[in-house]
């Protein structure tokens, strides 16, 4: 469909939206140069490598960003959207930052000509495309773009702004992709690698392997020491390395959710809204006053309902109305309008006048008539669309639109396309304008029902908010930072632990957190407790800050609680690797070595190094990379694995058949995509692990 009212009325928003990429922050330092010093670091979100980032700038990408998802999900904004719109706002300043220091060091550059191209040119800039494509037709809209360079041109200083903001993003992109391809030509794979990697995947180990279970050692037997935790922990240390600060915290949740009561409440309620919905007369009135969520009463085909109401609304009669059914957490009624059998999908040409450029609607009207009376005298449909379409998408193939289903075009438009028979052709308004619709073959045929949908969501009554408050409240006056822990015990309350706590987390262990109680527990000292009873949808809670591990290799101390399990397994393996090196002393085959350690040797077929999983066992990369390296018939050395301690020793391999010329080159070219495509995100991390990076969002978010 044409959308050029449409999309001049968002032009600012799409703009914006749409123009965030690697690079979207080339907005001016808002600040004044007489701002202190310490008022503009007060101000700043973040930065990277001592280039920071100002909130009301960072902000606006947000706010545009959230509102991009808002669009793409439906609905309104939630915690979760924000947070992921922060995020992603933070990701892309990085990014900018992190590529625009190696841009410049390599001097790469666009040109005026090469910019012109990516914005104008045969093949546009993918931003370009996207920001200025018709959503309806899918087709490139050049006269929505020509449009947008003389408003920015001719003094519309909000469209300039943003109209350079684009081609900032636009530039940055490119030097983005000249770095990336810059970074991928230097990756090579040489004849050898191939060969490797193809006897990788098919030369065939057979073996035989005896296992020492972790498990087999009585946990009564383990005593750990300090020098074994140390000795886990210097083996393990760059596991250890904190990306970012964290805190530990202790909390319990009282939880408020609703209850059988306050569900039985809720069905009531809809119980009675059934009765008044029966006896509306307005039903679309009706359901935007009193449901929770504002379904349009319209069509519905089967699968665009929840299954409850699917699996009923189309075998009722009209004028029925039928529920209360529960779904996604509420009780939905439906009453039946209106149920008809509709095409499943139509394909469609339509020619688009312009109602401001006809003069009126009347006009445009009496001109679509004209039209339509030349189609009956035999005219091209395309020759006319080409002739006089203002839909440049469709314009371009003789007005044809493709295949469209139920719910992608405008009301009338759809109306009218659905209604018809194949060979019609009407004229039909909508908010677009006035369209000389064909309606070139409808397919398939399913019954649909137009149905007013009222749901309400089951929530908690001011009865269990209370309880649960309640309960929050006499654990907060209580407890303290001695007696944390034994006070929740006293009160029989769940105790809960969250050890990795981050900045911009916005749940416990899963569950729903607020931002603000994040915020203090980065704010607090070890040992504090919150500072009042922070409240979710569902949940009351209160905690204590139990721990602050700092930004780098985290102490033994602080990972000691988490690494004991790690550290038993280690205590193990040094018993076990005893017993299993005093078995092979003097083994001339695994059979003996089995004989002596009372377990079986088995035997396994066709391993491939590439797939280093032991049938029935687990992965174990460090055996199976030990049984390549072996000679046949000859018993291993022991051998530390996931699982426990191992022996092996091989019966016998199977060679795979000699590559040749043209299999080898295949796999070199495959070898060599796979590196490019990981080249990528390597450089980029090895960029951002030696950056310093300043992250302040959780002063703002």
């Amino acid at each position: 469909m044409g959308l050029m009212g449409n999309l001049r009325n968002r032009a600012g928003l799409v703009i914006f939206i749409i123009g965030l990429a690697i690079v979207a922050f080339l907005l001016g330092d808002i600040i004044q140069s007489g701002t202190p010093f310490w008022a503009k670091k007060q101000n700043e979100v973040g930065s990277v490598n001592g280039n920071s980032v100002d909130y009301l700038d960072f902000n606006a990408q947000v706010e545009q960003t959230t509102a991009m998802y808002q669009q793409q999900m439906g609905g309104a904004e939630t915690p979760q959207i924000k947070t992921f719109a922060v995020q992603q706002v933070w990701n892309q300043f990085i990014s900018k930052e992190l590529i625009a220091t190696e841009v410049e060091k390599l001097g790469l550059s666009v040109g005026k000509k090469e910019l012109n191209d990516l914005i104008t040119g045969p093949n546009p800039s993918p931003q370009i495309m996207q920001t200025f494509t018709n959503p309806e037709t899918g087709q490139f809209d050049r006269n929505y773009l020509s449009q947008v360079i003389n408003e920015a041109k001719g003094g519309n200083a909000q469209v300039a702004q943003q109209w350079e903001l684009l081609l900032e993003n636009v530039r940055s992109q490119r030097l983005t992709e000249k770095y990336a391809n810059l970074l991928s030509n230097t990756v090579y794979v040489t004849a050898l690698e191939a060969q490797d990697e193809y006897t990788a995947k098919n030369k065939l180990a057979n073996f035989k392997y005896i296992l020492l279970d972790y498990s087999s050692v009585n946990e009564a037997d383990i005593k750990l020491t300090d020098a074994d935790y140390k000795e886990y922990y210097d083996k393990h240390k760059n596991a250890f390395k904190n990306p970012e600060e964290t805190r530990a915290i202790e909390y319990v949740l009282f939880d408020a959710s609703p209850t059988a009561k306050d569900s039985s409440a809720t069905l009531t309620a809809i119980q009675t809204l059934k009765e008044e919905l029966i006896a509306s007369t307005n039903d679309s009135l009706f359901v935007v006053s009193s449901s929770d969520n504002k379904y349009p009463v319209t069509y519905y085909r089967k699968g665009q309902v929840s299954p409850a109401l699917d699996s009923i609304i189309f075998n009722a009669a009209k004028g029925v109305t039928v529920g209360p059914f529960l779904a996604n957490g509420a009780y939905e009624i439906a009453k039946i309008i209106d149920s008809k059998f509709s095409p499943d999908s139509v394909k469609a040409s339509h020619i688009l006048l312009n109602v401001a450029a006809e003069g009126g609607v009347s006009k445009a009207k009496v001109k679509a008539d004209s039209i339509k009376g030349l189609l009956a005298k035999g005219e091209s449909f395309s020759s006319l669309a080409v002739e006089f379409s203002q839909d440049p998408g469709s314009k371009a193939n003789g007005g044809d639109l493709g295949t469209f289903t139920r719910g992608q075009m405008v009301g009338p438009f759809e109306e009218a396309a659905f209604n018809g028979k194949t060979g019609d052709v009407v004229v039909v308004e909508s908010q677009f304008g006035v369209h000389i619709l064909k309606i070139e073959k409808q397919i398939g045929n399913s019954k649909i029902v137009k149905a007013a949908i009222l749901d309400k969501v089951i929530t908690a009554g001011k009865e269990t908010t209370d309880a649960a408050y309640a309960k929050a409240s006499s654990f907060f006056t209580a407890a303290n930072g001695a007696n944390f822990a034994e006070t929740a015990k006293k009160e029989n309350l769940n105790l809960q632990k969250a050890t990795r706590v981050q900045p911009m987390d916005n749940s416990l262990n899963g569950a729903e957190a607020s931002r603000e109680l994040i915020r203090w527990v980065f704010e607090a000292k070890k040992g504090d407790v919150s500072d009042k009873i922070y409240e979710t949808e569902n949940s009351f809670i209160v905690a204590k800050v139990a721990g602050v591990n700092p930004k780098g290799i985290q102490s033994l101390e602080a990972v000691k609680g988490d690494i004991e399990l790690g550290v038993k397994n280690l205590v193990k393996a040094r018993m076990l690797k005893e017993k299993m090196n005093n078995a092979l002393q003097g083994a001339a085959s695994i059979d003996q070595v089995a004989q002596k350690v009372g377990k079986p040797a088995i035997a396994v077929e066709n391993i491939v190094l590439a797939n280093p999983v032991i049938p029935g066992v687990s992965l174990e990369s460090a055996v199976v990379g030990t049984v390549f390296g072996l000679q046949p018939n000859k018993p291993s050395k022991s051998i530390e694995g996931t699982q426990g301690i191992y022996a092996v020793q091989v019966d016998s391999f199977v060679n795979p058949k000699e590559m040749v010329d043209t299999e080898r080159k295949n796999q070199q070219k495959q070898i060599l995509t796979s590196k490019q495509q990981r080249s990528w995100g390597s450089v980029f991390k090895a960029l951002q692990d030696n950056a310093k990076i300043d992250d302040n969002r959780i002063r703002f978010y």
